[in-house]
């Protein structure tokens, strides 16, 4: 966000997808925003952006509540995503089950450190 004073009147700069009642949460704040509609191209690129944001919110989460919002927000944007990209969640599990079982989960809570080049080359 960037806060700009042009003409004695404080704007803020987001340029980022927001969700449908923003606006009118804005104007019940007092604010008169700016928005135009995306077209498909653009919202499959922002609805990506967006989901880094979000993920972005959820590192500097503290508390459940704050978790479980940014979770939810994810999900919601997953969803999206797959919506738009035509995947079906037929597709999902069964990717899900595919790389569970070639790669494992995060059952183990494993933390990769580094690695070395062994002597052994497999």
């Amino acid at each position: 966000m960037i806060e700009t004073n042009k003409k004695d009147a404080m704007q803020k700069v987001y340029n980022k997808l927001i969700r449908d009642k923003i606006p009118e949460i804005i104007i019940n704040d007092g604010e008169e925003p700016e928005i135009r509609k995306l077209s498909q191209k653009e919202f499959k690129i922002e609805l990506k952006k967006k989901v880094l944001e979000e993920a972005k919110e959820l590192l500097e989460a503290e508390s459940r509540e704050e978790i479980l919002n940014e979770i939810v927000d994810i999900q919601e944007l997953l969803a999206w995503l797959a919506k738009e990209f035509k995947i079906s969640s037929y597709s999902l599990r069964s990717k899900k089950l595919k790389k569970n079982k070639e790669r494992g989960s995060f059952a183990k809570k494993l933390f990769l450190i580094k690695t070395k080049l062994s002597k052994v080359r497999k």
